[in-house]
C-alpha cells in the first residue's frame, strides 16, 4: 500500500484519519502526542505505542491493534500529621467553614435560578447551610432536553480517543490540584471522614474516569474477525436520545461515573444530583467543564424528583437510565419507562443500582480477629451508609462468647463526631432529618420486640447534628424484620446459630432476604469455603472471602448485585461501557458480487 493511501478498512482502522488519532502513549496528562504513522502505511508491521501484530496484508486480514494506555489504581493517601496532603485539606475545610456555596441549574452552558430554592445542611452540624440551590421546572428539564440533543451528533461523532483524553485531564485535576477541595466539600456536605472521603471522592473516581477511559480505548480495539475478500469492522455509537443519570448522597465518584460513563461513550447527560451531595456533585461537574467537557454534553439539573422522573421519561428522545438509590424510586422510574413504551424511538437502556441487605456470615474455623474487624468496618463506615455495608452477622455458638466480647470491646473505641476537626473520628452524623427518623425508628423496633436484645449503642441526639451511636443488636428470630430489610445507619444485627447447622444458616441467608448485592464468609476451610459459594451463589453480586464486604476498587472488584439490588452491570469493569454504546457492525466486500445464482442451482 502506497503511503497516503486509504486503507480498505478505515471503518475499523484506528490510524485513520477519518477516526480521530490514538496517541503513542495515552497518559493521565493532558498532552496529545503527534500522530504516528499507520504501520500499514510501510507495507510491513509496526509498533508506534500501540502495538500491531505484523499479519498478513490489511486487505486480507485485520490488523489485531491493543491501546498503549497505561492505568494504575490512584494510591490512598494517609493525611499524617505534618504531611502536605493534610494540610492542603486543613485549609480547603477552613475555607468553606460557615459559608454557603450558590449553586445554579447549568442549562445548554447557561447559568439558570428558579424561585424554587432549596438548601444542603451540614449533617453534623444542620445550622450550617452548605449549598443553596434550585430546582429546575419542567419547562427548563425540557429546555435541558433540547440543549443535550443538539449537541448529541456533534459529540457522539468526536473520537473516542479525544473524549477520553477529557476524562483523563479531569482525573488529573482531582489527583492533584482539585483533591482537597473535592474531599472538603465531601466531608463538610455529606457528614464523610477524611478516609471515606479520600477513598470515594479522590481514589474511586479518579479511577472511574482513567479505566473508563481505557477501557473505551480497548473497545475501540475490539474487532470482528474479516477474511480475504472483506472486512468487517464494528463501530461503537451512542445511544439515539439522552440518558438519565440520577446519582445519591453517599458516594461523590458515583455522581460522576453515573454522568460521566455515558458522556465517554458519546452520549449527551441530564445529571440530577442528589439533594443532600449537592456541594461535591458541583465540584465535580465544574471540573469536567475545566477538563473540556462541552457544555451540552452534561446538563447539571437539581430537580425534584418525581417531577424530573416524570419529565425525562415523557420525552420521546429519552434511551437511557444511569440510577443509583432506592427500591421504591427505581421501581417507580421502570414502571413510568414501562408504560412509556410506545413513545420511545428505542427500547431505553435501565440501569440501577439499589442497595442490600448485606451479610458476613463466620464459620467455626474462622480467624475471629478478622471477622470482629472487618465486621465493625463494613458495618459502621460512614455510618453503614454505604450500599454495601454489612448490617446483618450469623455467628456460631461456639464462637459467639468470643466474637461478642470483641465486638463489644471494640465498638467502646468508636468515636463519632465532627470529621473535620477531629480526625480521630471514626464516621460522623448521617445524612438527614429524614434518614435520622428512620434509623430511630428501627431502634425502637429493637428496644420493645421480644426477639431482640440491644447489646450496645443506639442513642441518638439530632439537636446538632444527625447523630446515631453504632448500635449492636441480637436476634433469636433470623427472619425478624430488622433482619430482612435495608436500614441504611449504623445498627448491625447478629444471629447465632448452632454451628452443625451452617448448611441451613446458608440457605436462609440466600431466602431471607430479597437483595443480592455483597456478602462475606469468614472461614478457613477449603472445602467450607467451596460449599458456601456454591449455595450463595446467586446471593451476592459481590462476595468476599475472609474480607469485609465494602470497599470495591474499580478495576478490581467491579461493583454490583442483582435481585432487587439491582441490574448488576458491573461499573468499575471493562463490560459497563457497553451498556452506553448501540454497536454497528459493518461489512465491506473488496470483490465484485458475480452471479446471483449458487452454484447448486447450476
Amino acid at each position: 500500500m502506497s503511503p497516503g493511501s486509504r486503507c480498505p478498512q478505515a471503518l475499523s482502522c484506528p490510524w485513520d484519519q477519518d477516526r480521530g488519532v490514538p496517541q503513542t502513549e495515552v497518559s493521565p496528562g493532558p498532552e496529545v502526542s503527534p500522530r504516528p504513522r499507520c504501520p500499514r502505511d510501510a507495507g510491513e508491521g509496526g509498533s508506534v505505542g500501540i502495538a500491531a501484530v505484523p499479519v498478513l496484508p490489511c486487505r486480507r486480514r485485520r490488523w489485531q491493534h491493543r491501546s498503549a494506555i497505561q492505568v494504575t489504581n490512584e494510591p490512598i493517601l494517609e493525611f499524617k500529621p505534618g504531611s502536605p496532603e493534610r494540610a492542603a485539606l486543613q485549609k480547603a475545610l477552613a475555607e468553606l467553614k460557615g459559608k454557603t456555596e450558590a449553586i445554579p441549574c447549568v442549562i445548554g452552558g447557561e447559568e439558570v435560578w428558579t424561585p424554587t430554592v432549596r438548601y444542603q445542611l451540614s449533617p453534623f452540624n444542620h445550622a450550617h447551610k452548605v449549598a443553596k440551590f434550585c430546582y429546575a421546572s419542567k419547562e427548563l428539564i425540557n429546555k435541558a432536553i433540547n440543549a443535550a440533543l443538539a449537541a448529541r451528533k456533534e459529540w457522539e461523532l468526536k473520537p473516542v480517543q479525544d473524549r477520553a483524553q477529557i476524562f483523563l485531564r479531569a482525573a488529573d485535576m482531582l489527583s492533584g490540584p482539585r483533591r482537597a477541595e473535592v474531599l472538603a466539600k465531601t466531608m463538610v456536605g455529606q457528614g464523610k471522614t477524611v478516609i471515606q472521603a479520600e477513598i470515594d471522592a479522590a481514589a474511586e473516581l479518579i479511577d472511574f474516569f482513567r479505566f473508563n477511559a481505557k477501557f473505551a480505548l480497548e473497545l475501540e480495539q475490539s474487532q470482528p474477525l474479516s477474511v480475504d475478500i472483506s472486512t468487517n469492522s464494528m463501530v461503537y455509537r451512542g445511544l439515539e436520545g439522552f440518558v438519565a443519570a440520577v446519582s445519591p448522597f453517599n458516594f461523590t465518584a458515583i455522581g460522576g461515573n453515573l454522568a460521566g460513563a455515558p458522556a465517554l461513550m458519546g452520549n449527551v447527560v441530564l445529571w440530577k444530583p442528589s439533594d443532600t451531595a449537592m456541594l461535591s456533585s458541583y465540584a465535580v461537574y465544574r471540573i469536567l467543564l475545566e477538563a473540556g467537557l462541552p457544555p451540552n454534553v452534561v446538563q447539571f439539573v437539581p430537580s425534584d424528583g418525581p417531577e424530573f422522573g416524570d419529565t425525562v421519561t415523557s420525552s420521546q428522545h429519552f434511551c437511557g437510565l444511569n440510577f443509583t438509590g432506592s427500591v421504591p424510586t427505581f421501581k417507580r422510574l421502570w414502571k413510568q419507562v414501562s408504560e412509556n413504551l410506545d413513545l420511545y424511538r428505542n427500547f431505553p437502556r435501565l440501569a440501577g443500582e439499589c442497595g442490600g441487605k448485606n451479610f458476613h456470615v463466620v464459620h467455626s474455623s474462622a480467624d475471629v480477629g478478622s471477622a470482629v474487624s472487618g465486621t465493625l468496618r463494613s458495618a459502621f463506615e460512614f455510618g453503614g451508609q454505604k450500599c454495601s455495608a454489612c448490617s446483618r452477622l450469623y455467628a456460631p455458638a461456639s464462637l459467639w462468647p468470643h466474637i461478642k466480647e470483641k465486638l463489644l470491646e471494640e465498638h467502646g473505641k468508636i468515636k463519632v463526631g465532627d470529621p473535620t476537626q477531629d480526625f480521630g473520628t471514626f464516621f460522623s452524623a448521617v445524612i438527614d432529618d429524614k434518614a435520622f427518623a428512620r434509623i430511630k425508628g428501627w431502634l425502637e423496633h429493637a428496644r420493645s420486640s421480644p426477639s431482640l436484645t440491644v447489646l450496645a449503642g443506639g442513642g441518638c441526639d439530632d439537636s446538632v447534628g444527625y447523630f446515631v451511636e453504632p448500635c449492636i443488636v441480637q436476634s433469636s428470630d433470623p427472619r425478624d424484620p430488622i433482619m430482612r430489610e435495608e436500614i441504611f445507619g449504623p445498627v448491625l444485627t447478629v444471629f447465632v446459630y448452632p454451628e452443625q447447622r451452617y448448611r441451613e444458616v446458608l440457605e436462609l441467608i440466600d431466602t431471607s432476604t430479597p437483595y443480592g448485592l455483597t456478602g462475606a464468609i469468614f472461614a478457613r476451610e477449603k472445602a467450607v469455603i467451596e460449599e458456601s459459594l456454591r449455595l450463595l451463589r446467586h446471593s451476592a453480586g459481590n462476595f468476599y472471602i475472609n474480607d469485609k464486604s465494602t470497599g470495591a476498587v474499580v478495576a478490581q472488584q467491579p461493583f454490583g448485585g442483582s435481585r432487587i439490588s439491582g441490574t448488576n452491570d458491573k461499573p468499575g469493569g471493562p463490560h459497563y461501557l457497553l451498556r452506553w454504546t448501540s454497536p454497528q457492525a459493518i461489512k465491506e466486500t473488496h470483490v465484485p458480487l458475480g452471479d446471483w445464482r449458487y452454484p447448486y442451482m447450476q
